[in-house]
């Protein structure tokens, strides 16, 4: 089949595009939001093309997958094509609500002819989808290796424009706990990030390509997650896959994704500084439980299962 997505979550993205179809992404020339085209610090395999809106509207596609609501006006602006009438859509939804928990109507709620598809099951749960039908496909990880060495005491964060997205992403948690322990943070927006922790400057790595990323990351000892409010994090998969024990605050789908021997999952920031001190002093403890997140991340959050999925939701889609 030929999937017309747009590039706009290049860590999910990237398993995506592994699977056995044609990809079509959009470009624009200034390589904008809307027109991102091939992505520049992860690699997809050549089945993925960028084309420009006039080259889509030549190409055609079999099925498209939305990300952002206003997609289904730029679709038939470039091809033609409407969403759902005259080309099968599905929506994929990243996102916890970003308005009240459990209340928010999602914008394709009154639609029946594109499904929704969440990455979580919390997701779900919070998403009012209204008429819209629903299913969950949960996140599949490109396996990196086991890279783990944990040679440097200090804990290793992912996150992009941390002081944007302040409360959200946990910011203020991150840097409680940087006050006490050592920590190195990864991601777009350090410079924001610098100004308000210069102490860190040393210590934060700006948009780091991601193979480069997960040898930086492996390094360290353990891994935080401090997100409050957002989707279960890619970063917090891939640092498991690595190999990496985590801390994650008790949040959206953290808990049912890290189980009680691979990481330490807590609503209070103290309990998780309590194990990255022992974690820290013990680095047998750490490796161990590392070794378990890896193997639950293997096992939940595979590409084969992720890619499958994919696939029969696709096919039933296009038929």
């Amino acid at each position: 089949m030929k999937v017309l997505i747009w590039h706009v979550h290049g860590s999910w993205l990237t398993p995506f595009v592994q699977g056995p179809d044609q990809y079509l992404v959009p470009v624009l020339p200034d390589r904008g939001p809307d027109g991102l085209g091939r992505a520049r610090t992860w690699t997809w395999p050549d089945t993925t093309r960028e084309l420009g809106p006039g080259e889509l509207r030549e190409e055609g596609c079999d099925v498209v997958v939305l990300q952002r609501p206003h997609e289904i006006a730029l679709l038939e602006e470039w091809t033609g094509l409407r969403a759902g009438v005259d080309v099968p859509a599905v929506y994929v939804e990243h996102n916890t609500p970003a308005g009240p928990a459990a209340t928010t109507r999602h914008p394709l709620a009154d639609r029946s002819d594109i499904p929704v598809v969440h990455v979580t099951d919390f997701n779900a749960l919070m998403w009012d989808c209204g008429e819209a039908p629903t299913t969950v496909i949960d996140h599949g990880i490109v396996d990196p290796g086991y890279r783990y060495t944990g040679e440097e005491e200090r804990l290793g964060v992912v996150v992009n424009e941390p002081v944007r997205r302040w409360r959200v992403a946990g910011t203020d948690v991150l840097l409680r706990i940087a006050d006490e322990l050592p920590v190195a943070v990864h991601g777009m927006g350090m410079t924001a990030l610098a100004e308000l922790a210069p102490h860190l400057t040393d210590h934060l790595h700006e948009d780091v390509p991601q193979d480069a990323m997960h040898d930086l990351l492996a390094r360290h000892r353990a891994y935080l997650h401090p997100y409050r409010w957002t989707s279960l994090g890619l970063s917090l998969l891939e640092a498991m896959t690595l190999g990496m024990p985590v801390l994650a605050l008790a949040s959206t789908a953290a808990p049912e994704a890290v189980p009680a021997d691979a990481g330490v999952v807590s609503s209070d920031p103290d309990v998780l500084a309590a194990a990255a001190r022992r974690w820290l002093a013990d680095p047998d403890e750490a490796r161990e439980r590392g070794l378990a997140a890896r193997r639950h991340a293997l096992d939940h959050f595979g590409l084969d299962r992720f890619l499958a999925d994919w696939q029969q939701l696709l096919k039933e889609v296009a038929r």
